[in-house]
């Protein structure tokens, strides 16, 4: 087992949890291991501020298990997405409570920020469909064949993919934190705003 990716996931769970974007056992993370046809996978139940080395399970992108606990319920998220997306390094799946709320009230997570655009570029929606099931696999898993990085799950929660755990991460907070901006925006009454289409070609993020 990788302890560099281990270590990323651990602080990625520590973190989630801090700035509130999962609750108890919800949620679950993930990354490849590098120069493998293996991934690593948080267990079923287990609570992401209290990760350590025996709380994930290896396996391969096949869907076996190689070692470690039951993986989680989701398991089949993480895999079909790695399937689908040979850049994608990492997947972050939380549940934030805006962009659940967001989604509900049948409204699009807006774009704001410039940190929204350049990371997310578009929050893309898949509508409820049960935990664990292969349809809910393989809904998300074609909605990012075409490069999508950031997906809401109706009723559920976000998948935030990345080359690397960080990136995963970085997507996630930003989905919660626009989802948040647009659920003050529509408090407003001005739900209409977003960041300026025509301008996603101009971004640069130093």
């Amino acid at each position: 087992m990788n302890t560099d990716v281990i270590q990323e996931l651990v602080d990625a769970g520590a973190k989630a949890v801090h700035v509130g974007l999962v609750q108890a056992s919800g949620g679950n993370l993930s990354a490849r291991v590098p120069e493998s046809d293996t991934f690593v996978v948080t267990g079923t139940g287990t609570w992401l501020d209290r990760l350590g080395p025996g709380s994930f399970t290896t396996m391969t992108l096949a869907g076996s298990v190689v070692s470690g606990p039951p993986p989680s319920l989701e398991w089949k998220l993480h895999q079909r997405t790695y399937a689908a997306r040979p850049d994608v390094n990492a997947i972050v799946h939380l549940h934030p409570q805006h962009a659940i709320l967001v989604d509900a009230l049948g409204e699009q997570v807006r774009l704001i920020s410039l940190d929204h655009a350049y990371y997310l570029r578009e929050v893309v929606r898949i509508p409820f469909l049960p935990s664990g099931s292969d349809e809910l696999a393989d809904a998300a898993a074609d909605a990012v064949r075409d490069g999508h990085d950031a997906l809401v799950l109706g009723h559920h929660g976000c998948s935030a993919l990345g080359d690397c755990v960080s990136m995963a991460l970085r997507r996630a907070l930003n989905i919660e934190e626009a989802a948040a901006q647009t659920y003050r925006l529509l408090l407003l009454g001005r739900g209409e705003l977003t960041f300026p289409p025509e301008l996603l070609d101009r971004i640069i993020v130093a």
